[in-house]
Protein backbone atom coordinates (compact mmCIF):
# COMPACT_ATOMS: atom_id res chain seq x y z
CA UNK A 1 0.00 0.00 0.00
CA UNK A 2 1.15 3.51 -1.29
CA UNK A 3 1.92 5.81 1.69
CA UNK A 4 0.14 9.19 1.84
CA UNK A 5 1.74 11.89 0.54
CA UNK A 6 1.89 14.01 3.41
CA UNK A 7 1.94 17.91 1.93
CA UNK A 8 4.09 20.53 4.37
CA UNK A 9 2.94 23.85 4.80
CA UNK A 10 4.48 27.08 3.64
CA UNK A 11 4.43 30.38 5.56
CA UNK A 12 2.43 31.55 2.69
CA UNK A 13 -0.21 28.87 2.80
CA UNK A 14 -0.81 29.53 6.63
CA UNK A 15 -0.92 33.54 6.13
CA UNK A 16 -4.11 32.40 3.62
CA UNK A 17 -5.43 30.47 6.09
CA UNK A 18 -5.02 33.36 8.44
CA UNK A 19 -8.05 36.07 9.83
CA UNK A 20 -9.11 38.78 11.63
CA UNK A 21 -11.86 36.81 14.97
CA UNK A 22 -14.34 39.60 16.12
CA UNK A 23 -15.34 39.62 19.54
CA UNK A 24 -19.10 38.32 19.17
CA UNK A 25 -17.09 35.90 17.34
CA UNK A 26 -14.45 35.05 19.81
CA UNK A 27 -17.82 34.84 22.65
CA UNK A 28 -19.76 32.74 20.55
CA UNK A 29 -17.47 30.11 20.56
CA UNK A 30 -16.28 30.83 24.10
CA UNK A 31 -19.79 31.64 25.70
CA UNK A 32 -18.99 29.66 29.22
CA UNK A 33 -16.73 32.82 29.87
CA UNK A 34 -20.16 34.98 30.20
CA UNK A 35 -21.84 32.44 32.54
CA UNK A 36 -23.79 30.90 29.61
CA UNK A 37 -22.32 27.63 29.94
CA UNK A 38 -25.34 25.31 31.00
CA UNK A 39 -29.03 26.18 29.98
CA UNK A 40 -30.28 26.73 33.62
CA UNK A 41 -26.97 29.18 34.21
CA UNK A 42 -27.90 30.70 30.91
CA UNK A 43 -31.28 31.53 31.54
CA UNK A 44 -30.54 32.98 35.32
CA UNK A 45 -27.55 35.39 33.49
CA UNK A 46 -29.99 36.73 31.41
CA UNK A 47 -32.07 37.77 33.69
CA UNK A 48 -29.25 39.15 36.04
CA UNK A 49 -27.66 41.49 32.93
CA UNK A 50 -31.66 42.66 31.88
CA UNK A 51 -32.39 43.28 35.88
CA UNK A 52 -28.87 45.06 36.23
CA UNK A 53 -29.43 47.19 33.31
CA UNK A 54 -32.87 48.24 34.16
CA UNK A 55 -31.69 49.40 38.24
CA UNK A 56 -28.77 51.39 36.61
CA UNK A 57 -31.03 53.49 34.26
CA UNK A 58 -33.45 53.94 36.72
CA UNK A 59 -31.07 55.09 39.64
CA UNK A 60 -29.53 57.64 37.06
CA UNK A 61 -32.81 59.16 35.65
CA UNK A 62 -33.62 59.62 39.65
CA UNK A 63 -36.86 56.93 39.09
CA UNK A 64 -37.71 54.71 41.67
CA UNK A 65 -37.50 51.60 39.74
CA UNK A 66 -39.98 49.07 39.01
CA UNK A 67 -39.33 45.97 37.20
CA UNK A 68 -41.45 42.89 36.41
CA UNK A 69 -39.40 39.82 35.14
CA UNK A 70 -41.81 36.82 33.31
CA UNK A 71 -39.92 33.12 32.02
CA UNK A 72 -43.06 31.40 30.11
CA UNK A 73 -42.05 27.81 28.89
CA UNK A 74 -42.83 28.07 25.15
CA UNK A 75 -41.70 24.26 24.36
CA UNK A 76 -39.11 21.22 26.65
CA UNK A 77 -35.91 23.50 27.97
CA UNK A 78 -37.33 26.73 25.88
CA UNK A 79 -37.80 29.76 27.20
CA UNK A 80 -39.12 32.83 26.63
CA UNK A 81 -37.31 35.44 28.75
CA UNK A 82 -39.02 38.81 29.35
CA UNK A 83 -37.61 41.96 31.53
CA UNK A 84 -39.49 45.35 31.95
CA UNK A 85 -38.70 48.30 33.65
CA UNK A 86 -40.10 51.93 34.20
CA UNK A 87 -37.17 53.45 33.36
CA UNK A 88 -36.42 56.74 30.83
CA UNK A 89 -36.83 54.36 28.07
CA UNK A 90 -33.74 54.02 25.34
CA UNK A 91 -33.33 56.28 22.35
CA UNK A 92 -34.71 54.85 18.96
CA UNK A 93 -31.06 54.66 17.32
CA UNK A 94 -29.10 53.20 20.38
CA UNK A 95 -31.59 50.30 20.92
CA UNK A 96 -29.57 47.83 17.69
CA UNK A 97 -25.93 48.79 19.58
CA UNK A 98 -27.21 48.64 23.08
CA UNK A 99 -28.85 44.87 22.45
CA UNK A 100 -26.83 43.50 19.79
CA UNK A 101 -23.10 44.63 19.79
CA UNK A 102 -20.58 43.44 22.53
CA UNK A 103 -18.44 45.84 24.13
CA UNK A 104 -20.88 48.95 23.51
CA UNK A 105 -21.71 50.93 26.42
CA UNK A 106 -21.53 54.15 28.50
CA UNK A 107 -20.36 52.80 31.78
CA UNK A 108 -16.81 51.22 30.60
CA UNK A 109 -14.64 54.34 30.44
CA UNK A 110 -16.52 55.39 33.74
CA UNK A 111 -14.51 55.50 36.65
CA UNK A 112 -17.55 55.32 38.91
CA UNK A 113 -19.55 52.31 41.00
CA UNK A 114 -22.34 50.66 38.20
CA UNK A 115 -23.72 47.51 38.24
CA UNK A 116 -23.13 46.63 34.56
CA UNK A 117 -18.87 48.16 33.69
CA UNK A 118 -18.04 46.05 30.37
CA UNK A 119 -20.69 46.13 27.97
CA UNK A 120 -21.04 42.53 27.24
CA UNK A 121 -24.20 41.39 29.22
CA UNK A 122 -27.14 42.31 27.44
CA UNK A 123 -25.94 41.78 24.31
CA UNK A 124 -24.41 38.51 25.12
CA UNK A 125 -27.92 37.04 26.12
CA UNK A 126 -29.18 38.02 22.96
CA UNK A 127 -26.36 35.94 21.23
CA UNK A 128 -27.07 33.33 23.52
CA UNK A 129 -30.86 32.82 22.74
CA UNK A 130 -30.00 33.35 18.59
CA UNK A 131 -27.22 30.68 18.96
CA UNK A 132 -29.75 28.15 20.82
CA UNK A 133 -32.77 29.13 19.21
CA UNK A 134 -32.66 31.54 15.84
CA UNK A 135 -34.53 34.27 17.49
CA UNK A 136 -34.18 38.01 17.21
CA UNK A 137 -34.21 40.02 20.75
CA UNK A 138 -37.33 42.10 20.74
CA UNK A 139 -37.47 45.47 22.34
CA UNK A 140 -40.22 47.66 23.02
CA UNK A 141 -39.08 50.93 24.54
CA UNK A 142 -41.22 54.56 25.03
CA UNK A 143 -39.19 57.69 26.13
CA UNK A 144 -41.10 60.35 27.98
CA UNK A 145 -41.25 62.60 24.98
CA UNK A 146 -42.14 60.14 22.02
CA UNK A 147 -46.08 59.98 21.14
CA UNK A 148 -45.18 55.98 20.60
CA UNK A 149 -43.40 53.17 21.16
CA UNK A 150 -40.53 51.64 19.32
CA UNK A 151 -40.58 47.39 18.70
CA UNK A 152 -37.31 46.59 17.33
CA UNK A 153 -36.20 43.37 16.83
CA UNK A 154 -32.25 42.64 16.43
CA UNK A 155 -29.82 40.03 15.70
CA UNK A 156 -25.81 39.92 16.10
CA UNK A 157 -23.61 39.45 13.01
CA UNK A 158 -21.38 37.62 14.84
CA UNK A 159 -18.16 38.04 12.12
CA UNK A 160 -18.34 41.56 12.24
CA UNK A 161 -19.79 42.68 15.84
CA UNK A 162 -22.81 44.42 14.09
CA UNK A 163 -26.54 45.13 14.75
CA UNK A 164 -28.40 43.66 12.48
CA UNK A 165 -31.98 45.41 12.61
CA UNK A 166 -34.98 42.70 11.26
CA UNK A 167 -38.36 44.41 12.22
CA UNK A 168 -38.33 48.54 13.58
CA UNK A 169 -42.22 49.33 14.67
CA UNK A 170 -43.91 52.57 15.92
CA UNK A 171 -46.83 51.12 18.25
CA UNK A 172 -48.68 52.30 21.25
CA UNK A 173 -47.41 51.04 24.27
CA UNK A 174 -46.97 51.52 27.85
CA UNK A 175 -45.13 49.58 30.43
CA UNK A 176 -47.64 47.71 32.60
CA UNK A 177 -47.02 46.48 36.39
CA UNK A 178 -49.34 44.34 38.51
CA UNK A 179 -50.58 46.33 41.81
CA UNK A 180 -49.71 45.86 45.19
CA UNK A 181 -53.15 45.37 45.61
CA UNK A 182 -55.13 42.89 44.11
CA UNK A 183 -58.24 45.58 44.38
CA UNK A 184 -56.44 48.28 42.10
CA UNK A 185 -55.92 48.18 38.46
CA UNK A 186 -52.54 47.68 36.86
CA UNK A 187 -49.52 50.37 37.22
CA UNK A 188 -48.54 52.25 33.93
CA UNK A 189 -45.69 54.33 33.23
CA UNK A 190 -45.25 56.62 30.68
CA UNK A 191 -41.68 55.35 29.84
CA UNK A 192 -40.14 52.30 30.22
CA UNK A 193 -37.69 49.43 28.37
CA UNK A 194 -39.09 45.53 27.47
CA UNK A 195 -36.43 43.02 26.60
CA UNK A 196 -37.58 39.77 25.81
CA UNK A 197 -35.09 36.71 24.53
CA UNK A 198 -36.37 33.45 23.69
CA UNK A 199 -33.59 30.96 24.54
CA UNK A 200 -32.88 27.16 25.52
CA UNK A 201 -33.12 27.01 29.35
CA UNK A 202 -33.81 25.52 32.05
CA UNK A 203 -36.03 26.42 35.15
CA UNK A 204 -35.00 25.03 38.19
CA UNK A 205 -35.98 26.32 41.90
CA UNK A 206 -33.39 26.35 44.41
CA UNK A 207 -30.40 28.34 46.00
CA UNK A 208 -28.92 28.95 42.02
CA UNK A 209 -31.99 30.09 40.28
CA UNK A 210 -34.00 32.74 38.94
CA UNK A 211 -36.32 32.83 41.86
CA UNK A 212 -32.98 32.79 44.82
CA UNK A 213 -31.58 35.57 42.78
CA UNK A 214 -34.78 37.74 42.51
CA UNK A 215 -35.05 37.59 46.40
CA UNK A 216 -31.81 38.48 46.55
CA UNK A 217 -31.88 41.11 44.16
CA UNK A 218 -34.80 42.98 46.66
CA UNK A 219 -32.46 42.66 49.65
CA UNK A 220 -29.69 44.49 47.97
CA UNK A 221 -32.01 47.11 46.61
CA UNK A 222 -34.55 48.12 48.83
CA UNK A 223 -35.47 51.17 47.00
CA UNK A 224 -36.53 48.35 44.36
CA UNK A 225 -40.04 46.94 43.62
CA UNK A 226 -39.48 43.59 41.46
CA UNK A 227 -42.38 41.13 40.19
CA UNK A 228 -41.86 37.78 39.24
CA UNK A 229 -43.55 34.96 37.58
CA UNK A 230 -43.07 31.53 35.92
CA UNK A 231 -45.31 29.85 33.89
CA UNK A 232 -45.07 26.45 32.02
CA UNK A 233 -46.38 23.89 30.22
CA UNK A 234 -48.61 21.18 31.76
CA UNK A 235 -50.11 18.46 30.39
CA UNK A 236 -54.25 18.37 30.35
CA UNK A 237 -56.25 15.46 30.78
CA UNK A 238 -55.81 14.91 27.41
CA UNK A 239 -51.95 14.67 27.14
CA UNK A 240 -52.33 18.24 25.41
CA UNK A 241 -48.97 20.68 26.53
CA UNK A 242 -51.07 23.51 28.20
CA UNK A 243 -49.64 27.16 29.17
CA UNK A 244 -50.37 27.38 32.98
CA UNK A 245 -51.06 30.57 34.34
CA UNK A 246 -49.86 31.98 37.68
CA UNK A 247 -50.06 34.95 40.15
CA UNK A 248 -47.04 37.47 40.01
CA UNK A 249 -45.08 37.19 43.24
CA UNK A 250 -43.84 40.99 43.81
CA UNK A 251 -41.05 41.75 46.16
CA UNK A 252 -42.43 45.67 48.12
CA UNK A 253 -39.98 48.53 48.46
CA UNK A 254 -38.57 48.67 51.91
CA UNK A 255 -37.18 52.35 51.27
CA UNK A 256 -38.44 54.89 49.03
CA UNK A 257 -35.32 56.89 48.78
CA UNK A 258 -33.01 56.45 45.86
CA UNK A 259 -28.85 55.60 45.95
CA UNK A 260 -27.06 58.52 45.88
CA UNK A 261 -25.90 58.97 42.16
CA UNK A 262 -21.77 58.71 42.24
CA UNK A 263 -19.47 60.66 40.68
CA UNK A 264 -17.21 59.50 37.55
CA UNK A 265 -13.19 60.42 39.03
CA UNK A 266 -10.15 60.45 36.82
CA UNK A 267 -7.81 57.49 37.04
CA UNK A 268 -5.97 57.65 40.09
CA UNK A 269 -1.95 57.25 38.92
CA UNK A 270 -1.34 54.50 41.54
CA UNK A 271 -3.79 52.42 39.35
CA UNK A 272 -2.28 52.81 36.21
CA UNK A 273 -0.34 50.51 34.78
CA UNK A 274 3.02 51.69 32.59
CA UNK A 275 1.15 50.60 28.94
CA UNK A 276 -1.78 52.68 30.04
CA UNK A 277 0.30 55.52 31.28
CA UNK A 278 1.63 55.60 27.32
CA UNK A 279 -1.90 55.42 26.04
CA UNK A 280 -2.93 58.43 28.35
CA UNK A 281 0.28 60.64 27.39
CA UNK A 282 -0.42 59.65 23.82
CA UNK A 283 -4.50 60.72 23.96
CA UNK A 284 -3.56 63.96 26.20
CA UNK A 285 -5.03 66.94 25.24
CA UNK A 286 -2.73 69.08 27.36
CA UNK A 287 0.15 70.53 26.28
CA UNK A 288 2.67 69.99 28.62
CA UNK A 289 3.49 67.30 30.29
CA UNK A 290 2.57 68.63 34.04
CA UNK A 291 -0.70 70.03 32.84
CA UNK A 292 -1.80 65.96 31.57
CA UNK A 293 -0.55 64.72 35.08
CA UNK A 294 -2.72 67.63 36.58
CA UNK A 295 -5.37 67.19 34.07
CA UNK A 296 -5.98 63.50 33.37
CA UNK A 297 -5.84 62.14 36.62
CA UNK A 298 -6.66 62.32 40.20
CA UNK A 299 -5.03 64.01 42.98
CA UNK A 300 -2.25 65.15 41.08
CA UNK A 301 -1.82 69.02 42.21
CA UNK A 302 0.33 71.60 40.72
CA UNK A 303 3.12 70.89 43.11
CA UNK A 304 2.69 67.13 42.48
CA UNK A 305 3.07 67.35 39.14
CA UNK A 306 6.10 69.01 39.56
CA UNK A 307 7.67 66.52 41.77
CA UNK A 308 6.89 63.51 39.79
CA UNK A 309 8.74 65.55 36.50
CA UNK A 310 11.60 66.56 39.00
CA UNK A 311 11.79 63.09 40.03
CA UNK A 312 11.93 61.38 36.80
CA UNK A 313 14.02 63.92 35.56
CA UNK A 314 12.14 65.10 32.64
CA UNK A 315 11.06 68.82 31.43
CA UNK A 316 7.06 69.53 32.78
CA UNK A 317 6.73 71.54 30.47
CA UNK A 318 7.60 69.07 27.16
CA UNK A 319 4.78 67.51 24.94
CA UNK A 320 2.97 64.60 26.48
CA UNK A 321 2.42 63.09 23.10
CA UNK A 322 6.17 63.32 22.23
CA UNK A 323 7.50 61.70 25.08
CA UNK A 324 9.81 58.76 24.91
CA UNK A 325 9.68 55.38 25.66
CA UNK A 326 12.06 55.53 27.79
CA UNK A 327 11.11 59.21 29.31
CA UNK A 328 7.66 56.80 30.48
CA UNK A 329 9.54 54.49 32.35
CA UNK A 330 10.96 56.73 34.42
CA UNK A 331 7.99 58.98 34.88
CA UNK A 332 6.34 55.72 35.75
CA UNK A 333 8.63 54.78 38.55
CA UNK A 334 8.58 58.23 39.92
CA UNK A 335 4.93 57.96 39.80
CA UNK A 336 5.18 55.17 42.42
CA UNK A 337 7.49 56.46 44.23
CA UNK A 338 5.83 59.48 44.74
CA UNK A 339 3.13 59.96 48.07
CA UNK A 340 -0.49 60.96 46.74
CA UNK A 341 -3.50 61.33 48.26
CA UNK A 342 -5.86 58.13 47.95
CA UNK A 343 -8.19 58.64 44.93
CA UNK A 344 -11.75 60.44 45.87
CA UNK A 345 -14.74 58.47 46.97
CA UNK A 346 -17.81 59.96 46.12
CA UNK A 347 -17.73 58.05 43.33
CA UNK A 348 -19.11 55.41 45.48
CA UNK A 349 -22.54 54.85 46.87
CA UNK A 350 -22.66 51.88 49.60
CA UNK A 351 -25.55 50.86 50.09
CA UNK A 352 -25.58 52.06 53.54
CA UNK A 353 -26.00 50.21 57.21
CA UNK A 354 -29.39 51.56 57.36
CA UNK A 355 -30.86 50.07 54.05
CA UNK A 356 -28.97 46.47 54.28
CA UNK A 357 -31.34 46.40 57.59
CA UNK A 358 -34.46 47.31 56.12
CA UNK A 359 -33.65 44.93 53.35
CA UNK A 360 -32.77 41.70 55.57
CA UNK A 361 -35.98 42.78 58.09
CA UNK A 362 -38.10 43.04 54.90
CA UNK A 363 -36.93 39.11 54.00
CA UNK A 364 -35.94 37.62 56.81
CA UNK A 365 -37.62 37.41 59.84
CA UNK A 366 -34.88 37.10 62.95
CA UNK A 367 -33.94 37.54 66.98
CA UNK A 368 -30.81 39.87 65.94
CA UNK A 369 -29.71 42.34 63.15
CA UNK A 370 -26.87 44.44 62.42
CA UNK A 371 -24.77 45.70 59.63
CA UNK A 372 -21.46 47.87 59.44
CA UNK A 373 -19.80 49.43 56.05
CA UNK A 374 -16.37 50.13 56.33
CA UNK A 375 -14.63 53.50 55.57
CA UNK A 376 -13.40 53.37 51.63
CA UNK A 377 -10.11 51.72 50.89
CA UNK A 378 -8.08 51.08 47.95
CA UNK A 379 -7.11 48.33 45.87
CA UNK A 380 -4.32 49.08 43.02
CA UNK A 381 -5.58 53.03 43.09
CA UNK A 382 -9.52 51.79 42.67
CA UNK A 383 -11.24 52.99 46.14
CA UNK A 384 -13.52 50.37 47.18
CA UNK A 385 -16.09 49.88 49.99
CA UNK A 386 -17.16 46.47 52.04
CA UNK A 387 -20.35 46.40 53.73
CA UNK A 388 -21.71 42.77 55.87
CA UNK A 389 -24.77 42.64 57.42
CA UNK A 390 -25.69 39.50 59.66
CA UNK A 391 -29.44 38.03 60.13
CA UNK A 392 -29.89 35.59 63.26
CA UNK A 393 -33.16 34.38 62.11
CA UNK A 394 -35.84 32.71 63.63
CA UNK A 395 -36.69 28.78 63.60
CA UNK A 396 -39.49 27.88 61.87
CA UNK A 397 -40.41 30.89 59.81
CA UNK A 398 -39.77 29.38 56.39
CA UNK A 399 -36.46 30.05 55.95
CA UNK A 400 -34.70 26.49 55.96
CA UNK A 401 -31.55 27.44 57.92
CA UNK A 402 -30.75 25.05 60.35
CA UNK A 403 -28.55 25.20 63.51
CA UNK A 404 -26.59 22.09 62.08
CA UNK A 405 -26.15 23.44 58.36
CA UNK A 406 -23.63 26.46 57.38
CA UNK A 407 -24.41 29.50 57.35
CA UNK A 408 -26.42 31.17 54.46
CA UNK A 409 -23.97 33.28 52.60
CA UNK A 410 -25.39 35.95 49.82
CA UNK A 411 -22.57 37.93 47.91
CA UNK A 412 -23.23 41.09 46.31
CA UNK A 413 -21.09 43.54 43.93
CA UNK A 414 -22.27 46.78 43.34
CA UNK A 415 -25.83 45.75 44.44
CA UNK A 416 -26.00 42.85 41.95
CA UNK A 417 -26.31 39.37 43.56
CA UNK A 418 -23.53 36.80 42.90
CA UNK A 419 -24.84 33.42 42.83
CA UNK A 420 -22.49 30.93 41.40
CA UNK A 421 -18.83 30.51 41.99
CA UNK A 422 -18.88 30.93 45.58
CA UNK A 423 -15.64 28.78 46.34
CA UNK A 424 -13.66 30.60 44.28
CA UNK A 425 -15.04 34.12 45.49
CA UNK A 426 -12.18 36.45 48.07
CA UNK A 427 -15.91 36.55 50.02
CA UNK A 428 -16.37 33.26 50.82
CA UNK A 429 -12.31 32.87 51.97
CA UNK A 430 -12.47 35.45 54.28
CA UNK A 431 -15.67 33.97 55.42
CA UNK A 432 -14.27 30.37 56.14
CA UNK A 433 -10.77 32.09 57.87
CA UNK A 434 -12.05 34.19 60.22
CA UNK A 435 -12.49 32.00 63.84
CA UNK A 436 -16.38 32.01 64.40
CA UNK A 437 -16.23 29.69 67.46
CA UNK A 438 -14.84 33.41 69.00
CA UNK A 439 -17.83 34.52 68.34
CA UNK A 440 -20.15 31.96 69.56
CA UNK A 441 -21.03 29.98 66.24
CA UNK A 442 -19.65 26.02 65.75
CA UNK A 443 -17.35 25.79 62.81
CA UNK A 444 -14.78 23.14 61.35
CA UNK A 445 -11.65 23.92 60.57
CA UNK A 446 -11.72 25.69 57.01
CA UNK A 447 -14.82 25.74 56.76
CA UNK A 448 -18.03 28.02 56.91
CA UNK A 449 -19.63 28.40 60.38
CA UNK A 450 -22.90 26.52 61.33
CA UNK A 451 -25.76 27.86 62.32
CA UNK A 452 -29.21 29.38 61.13
CA UNK A 453 -27.51 33.02 60.42
CA UNK A 454 -27.81 35.11 57.08
CA UNK A 455 -24.74 37.03 55.91
CA UNK A 456 -25.08 40.01 53.26
CA UNK A 457 -21.35 40.66 52.08
CA UNK A 458 -21.21 43.89 49.25
CA UNK A 459 -18.44 45.26 47.66
CA UNK A 460 -18.75 48.93 46.27
CA UNK A 461 -16.00 49.78 43.97
CA UNK A 462 -15.74 51.78 40.69
CA UNK A 463 -13.97 48.64 38.97
CA UNK A 464 -14.79 45.73 41.01
CA UNK A 465 -12.04 43.01 40.07
CA UNK A 466 -13.94 39.81 38.76
CA UNK A 467 -12.11 36.46 38.33
CA UNK A 468 -13.53 36.30 34.70
CA UNK A 469 -16.08 37.77 32.35
CA UNK A 470 -19.24 36.08 33.84
CA UNK A 471 -19.24 38.29 37.16
CA UNK A 472 -19.43 35.90 39.62
CA UNK A 473 -16.42 35.88 41.96
CA UNK A 474 -14.16 38.57 43.01
CA UNK A 475 -10.68 38.15 42.79
CA UNK A 476 -8.41 37.72 46.51
CA UNK A 477 -7.21 40.91 46.55
CA UNK A 478 -4.75 41.08 49.70
CA UNK A 479 -6.76 44.80 50.34
CA UNK A 480 -9.98 43.11 49.52
CA UNK A 481 -9.56 40.18 51.94
CA UNK A 482 -8.23 42.97 55.11
CA UNK A 483 -11.12 44.55 54.70
CA UNK A 484 -13.89 41.88 54.57
CA UNK A 485 -11.93 40.14 57.60
CA UNK A 486 -12.26 43.81 59.28
CA UNK A 487 -15.80 43.99 58.87
CA UNK A 488 -16.54 40.19 59.45
CA UNK A 489 -15.05 40.48 62.88
CA UNK A 490 -16.88 43.48 63.86
CA UNK A 491 -20.08 41.88 63.26
CA UNK A 492 -19.03 38.59 64.64
CA UNK A 493 -18.07 40.76 68.28
CA UNK A 494 -22.08 42.24 67.81
CA UNK A 495 -23.45 38.76 67.14
CA UNK A 496 -21.30 37.20 70.10
CA UNK A 497 -22.64 39.31 72.47
CA UNK A 498 -25.64 39.11 71.35
CA UNK A 499 -25.47 35.01 71.83
CA UNK A 500 -23.97 35.31 75.51
CA UNK A 501 -27.14 37.76 76.53
CA UNK A 502 -29.20 34.80 75.02
CA UNK A 503 -27.15 31.91 76.12
CA UNK A 504 -27.30 33.67 80.09
CA UNK A 505 -31.44 34.42 79.66
CA UNK A 506 -32.02 30.97 78.74
CA UNK A 507 -29.91 29.76 81.76
CA UNK A 508 -31.61 32.00 84.00
CA UNK A 509 -35.06 31.21 82.92
CA UNK A 510 -34.22 27.17 83.27
CA UNK A 511 -33.16 28.07 86.72
CA UNK A 512 -36.39 30.34 87.20
CA UNK A 513 -38.59 26.82 86.18
CA UNK A 514 -36.77 24.98 88.35
CA UNK A 515 -37.46 27.23 91.43
CA UNK A 516 -40.66 28.18 90.27
CA UNK A 517 -41.45 24.19 90.63
CA UNK A 518 -40.26 23.90 94.08
CA UNK A 519 -41.80 27.52 95.48
CA UNK A 520 -45.28 25.97 96.83
CA UNK A 521 -43.68 23.15 98.64
CA UNK A 522 -41.60 25.78 100.49
CA UNK A 523 -44.35 27.65 101.20
CA UNK A 524 -45.90 24.71 102.49
CA UNK A 525 -42.81 23.67 104.56
CA UNK A 526 -42.82 26.57 106.36
CA UNK A 527 -46.41 26.79 107.14
CA UNK A 528 -45.63 23.61 108.86
CA UNK A 529 -42.36 24.79 111.12
CA UNK A 530 -43.97 27.95 111.47
CA UNK A 531 -47.57 27.06 112.50
CA UNK A 532 -48.55 29.87 109.59
CA UNK A 533 -51.83 29.99 108.55
CA UNK A 534 -53.53 29.26 105.54
CA UNK A 535 -53.49 33.03 104.37
CA UNK A 536 -50.37 33.49 105.58
CA UNK A 537 -48.88 30.39 103.72
CA UNK A 538 -50.40 31.97 100.41
CA UNK A 539 -48.52 35.49 101.43
CA UNK A 540 -45.30 33.91 101.70
CA UNK A 541 -45.63 32.16 98.67
CA UNK A 542 -46.75 35.45 96.86
CA UNK A 543 -43.48 37.00 98.51
CA UNK A 544 -41.00 34.03 97.20
CA UNK A 545 -42.78 34.24 93.72
CA UNK A 546 -41.92 38.14 93.60
CA UNK A 547 -38.30 37.99 94.84
CA UNK A 548 -37.55 35.04 92.06
CA UNK A 549 -39.23 37.56 89.73
CA UNK A 550 -36.90 40.92 90.52
CA UNK A 551 -33.85 38.39 90.92
CA UNK A 552 -34.87 37.30 87.17
CA UNK A 553 -35.11 40.48 86.04
CA UNK A 554 -31.90 41.78 87.25
CA UNK A 555 -30.30 38.95 85.18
Amino acid sequence: MAKKKVTKETAESMARRQREISVSEFFLKNRHLLGFDSPRKAMMTAVKEAVDNSLDACEEAGILPEIAVELMQVADNRFLVTVQDNGPGIVRAQVPKVFAKLLYGSKFHRLRMSRGQQGIGISAAGMYGQLTTGSATVILTKTKNSPQAHRVAVQIDTRANKPAVLKDEAEDWQPEFPPENPEQGPVRYPHGTQVGIEMTAQYVRGRLSVDEYIKQCAVANPHLRIHFKVRLLKKDKGGEAVLEDSDWQTYSRAVDTLPRIPEAIRPHPHGVELGVLMQMLKDSRSRTLKGALQEDFSRVSSRVALEICEKAGLNPKANPTRVAHQEIEALFTAIQEIKLMRPPTDCLAPIGEGQILAGLKKEYPADFYTAVTRAPEVYRGNPFQIEVGVALTRPGQGNELAADEPVRVMRFANRAPLLYMSGACAMTEAMEHVNWKAYGLQQSKGGLPLGPVVFFLHIASVWVPFTSESKEAVAHYPEILKELTFALQEVGRQLSVFLSRRRRQAESDRKRSYIEKYIPHLALGLQEILTLSEKQKEKVEDDLVLMLERTHLEV
